[in-house]
């Protein structure tokens, strides 16, 4: 897809992955709406930050609806908003359970259901979906993000196939650790240097969205190469 001009969403701008995908849309010319509590530290005149509570359909109906008057059109949306909290699942509040449920998963919903059929009218879109490594494998202590991030894989793989005859592109994304502020909640991992950075992962999910209209890249597995850094040598 020809990115210059194209109308993006992203949401969850602040910082880390929704911050460098704002900076890479904005660079190919595209108008990006941002949604989300907080916006991103850019200033662009092509940037549109819409205060946004992704866990509320009611506020991402509006936000939606207010883009679409605007623009008329919606050709990209990226569902990066996500949290993880870490726990053995006895130990795991259900307030922390409920909040990663309704903002991976709802969210992801709601900014779906209601950009579909936009898509479908113009007859091109391309949604991309957010995961993770933790949305392929199990991890100890991450029981309830694990089972957020593999939902987001379910959806992602079933929307594909629902909406390829209509020429609209479902990306979905594992990213392994970014270096972010994700990992504020964990116990005993710091961000570091080794880890993927954010414009790394952003740059990738470019390179899916400007691909050939006939070449669809249904999964993009994104891991560092050395995550604990290089080996020293006896």
């Amino acid at each position: 897809m020809e990115l210059n001009k194209k109308v993006a969403i992203v949401t969850g701008v602040s910082k880390g992955i929704g911050e460098a995908l704002c900076k890479a849309l904005l660079a190919e010319g595209c108008m990006v709406y941002g949604l989300g509590i907080n916006a991103p530290p850019i200033q662009d005149q092509n940037l549109q930050f819409i205060p946004t509570d992704i866990r509320s359909f009611a506020a991402v109906e509006s936000a939606i609806q207010t883009i679409v008057k605007q623009k008329q059109h919606v050709h990209i949306l990226i569902n990066n908003a996500g949290l993880g909290y870490f726990a053995n699942v006895e130990d795991l509040p259900l307030e922390q359970w409920d909040q990663m449920f309704q903002t991976n998963i709802n969210g992801m919903f709601y900014t779906c259901k209601l950009t579909v059929p936009v898509m479908k009218q113009q007859g091109i879109g391309h949604i991309v979906n957010i995961s993770s490594t933790a949305g392929l494998e199990g991890m100890p202590m991450v029981s309830g993000y694990c089972a957020t991030k593999w939902a987001v894989k379910g959806f992602s793989e079933s929307l594909w196939r629902e909406l390829r005859d209509h020429k609209i592109k479902v990306t979905c994304v594992y990213p392994g650790s970014v270096k972010t502020d994700f990992f504020r909640n964990s116990p005993g991992i710091q961000a570091h240097d080794y880890m993927l950075m954010p414009s790394d992962v952003a740059e990738l999910i470019l390179h899916a969205l400007k691909a050939p209209d006939n070449c669809h890249q249904v999964n993009l597995e994104i891991r560092p190469l050395q995550p604990k850094g290089p080996k020293t040598k006896q």
